[in-house]
């Protein structure tokens, strides 16, 4: 059972606050697009193309798989933040050991499994049988660390939910200081080549792991040394609130897929110029990140103190905050994307086709903020039963856009598609969010 605890007075919401938490996790993304840079800078020293390709083709193959479980970060963030938010610091410990539990065996399963998985996947997204035994070599390695990558994401939650955003940012720093370490080591000092980059980069999600661990020691002994840990109602409701989000996540994921397939039907050029502009999207999606994060735990830590104004302050302060960086990014893609485009792509063919659908990455930001900072409200007050349905009713509205818009106006209607799945979303949930105010007052 969780400890009877009255709620502890909450800190002041203030802009500094939100900053204090944004910042560290905008710092962190930052870091990400990093590893690859390494790993493709280490291999690319072998003097071949085929230890670049073999690389980047498995490294993409485990990140759309790992993508599909990130739901583990954002379920236990919510329910960390509201458990926090009561003062329930044992709960919010047993909130992270079972979602641990759970995130291992999911790696754990992965391990199991991982030949007919990567066998597909290949068999989808094949290159040519160099890329591919090379790619394979990789996989082989890289899996082992499943357990690892899957239960941090657990542990990233538990930082987010306690408003520890500064350790998430360390988290980061070390994996990627290993990573970077062990890359030259085992490939440029070695000569490991392809398997030196797999195994550098398990060692660091395992060194990772170990200090995250480190880092929740004392919830997690606490949790621990409870009865019930894994009591029925805790496991049906973090497998519910899971759940939601895994359809929800899948069903983005789908949305975006679709966008690339279509995309490639319509040549060569507008294929590479699209995957241009989706880096711009990638780059709005990490600098936001930050805001609707801060809404996770400000949202969620307020509805576990039973305070709706709280709730709606928390989430207007944290609003505001995303919408003024979405309309800045904006900006900065109408003034700056040529600039950009002209260093992601040296082909001509390829720069002016990006310049002709730059306006969709620049209004990307303004239509979809609604979309990405809802996200964040909904997730810390966990109602992902209505992320789940709000996700569901944009695909239907996206579906047909997609059929008719492409074959009216070509590439621009692709783009316009998306957009109008960006501000479904924004809709659906905005006229959910009555709910989330009412979730304060029933929480228990």
């Amino acid at each position: 059972m969780a400890e009877a605890s009255a709620a502890p007075p909450l800190r002041p919401l203030t802009h500094r606050r939100i900053l204090a938490i944004s910042v560290p996790i905008v710092l962190s993304n930052a870091a990400i697009p990093l590893l690859g840079a390494v790993d493709t800078g280490v291999v690319g020293q072998l003097g071949t193309p085929q230890p670049i390709g073999g690389v980047g083709l498995g490294a993409t193959i485990l990140g759309m798989l790992y993508f599909i479980f990130n739901f583990l970060r954002m379920g236990t963030t919510g329910l960390v933040a509201q458990s926090h938010g009561a003062g329930r610091e044992v709960e919010s410990g047993r909130h992270l050991a079972r979602a641990l539990a759970i995130g291992i065996g999911i790696g754990l399963a992965l391990i199991l499994l991982h030949r007919p998985l990567f066998g597909l996947a290949l068999g989808i997204a094949p290159g040519s049988p160099a890329v591919e035994g090379l790619a394979r070599e990789y996989l082989e390695i890289r899996i082992w660390g499943a357990p690892a990558m899957i239960g941090l994401f657990a542990i990233n939650g538990w930082l987010i939910g306690v408003e520890r955003t500064g350790a998430v940012l360390a988290l980061q720093l070390v994996l990627t200081a290993v990573n970077i370490v062990l890359d030259l080591w085992f490939v440029l000092g070695i000569g490991w080549g392809v398997p030196g980059v797999a195994a550098a980069t398990l060692v660091a999600e395992y060194s990772g792991f170990a200090v995250g661990l480190w880092l929740a020691r004392r919830p997690l002994a606490a949790a621990l040394r409870t009865t019930g840990l894994f009591e029925r109602p805790a496991m049906t409701r973090l497998l519910r609130v899971n759940a939601d989000l895994m359809v929800r996540s899948l069903l983005l994921q789908l949305t975006f897929s679709s966008f690339t397939f279509l995309g490639a039907g319509q040549g060569d050029v507008v294929l590479a110029a699209n995957q241009v502009l989706m880096q711009f999207l990638m780059l709005t999606a990490y600098a936001l990140d930050g805001f609707c994060f801060s809404a996770e735990t400000l949202v969620g830590q307020s509805i576990g103190a039973r305070r709706p104004a709280r709730v709606r302050q928390a989430a207007l302060m944290t609003s505001l905050w995303a919408v003024g960086g979405a309309v800045l990014l904006g900006v900065f893609y109408i003034t700056a994307g040529a600039a950009l485009i002209d260093l992601l792509a040296v082909s001509p063919t390829v720069r002016q086709a990006a310049r002709e659908y730059l306006v969709w990455a620049a209004l990307a930001p303004v239509l979809g903020v609604a979309s990405w900072v809802f996200d964040g409200i909904f997730t810390g007050a966990t109602l992902t039963r209505e992320m789940r349905l709000s996700m569901t009713a944009s695909v239907m509205v996206y579906v047909p856009a997609l059929a008719v818009l492409p074959q009216t106006w070509g590439n621009h209607g692709l783009w316009a598609a998306l957009m109008v799945m960006f501000v479904a979303r924004g809709v659906t949930m905005a006229l959910y969010y009555p709910r989330v105010e009412r979730a304060a007052g029933a929480f228990a």
